[in-house]
């Protein structure tokens, strides 16, 4: 069975990825995965596993740069890393518009 006109001079790895980069131009795929990701959190946290769901966010993560190192567990690198992070990237974007 011949493929269609579009998928004869294309390489394997582009029809292999082309669904993921449509994806990732929409607009809306950062909330769409944000939503999925959530859900799932939310059915694990709540399921009979829970307990490799608090084990793994309370796993101490040790970031080291010579004699200097921070090991916090990954709970509270989201908390006070990353929010920090996010809060001011959401303070310049605001700034901006």
């Amino acid at each position: 069975m011949p493929l269609p006109t579009g998928l004869q001079s294309r390489p394997p790895i582009d029809v292999i990825t082309s669904p993921f980069t449509r994806f990732a131009r929409m607009e809306a795929a950062g909330g769409i995965l944000l939503l999925v990701a959530t859900a799932a959190a939310l059915v694990w946290a709540n399921s009979s596993w829970e307990h490799s769901y608090y084990e793994i966010w309370h796993t101490e993560v040790m970031i080291s740069l010579g004699h200097l190192s921070i090991s916090e567990s990954r709970h509270e690198w989201v908390n006070d890393g990353l929010m920090s992070i996010f809060f001011f990237l959401v303070g310049l974007e605001i700034k901006l518009r």
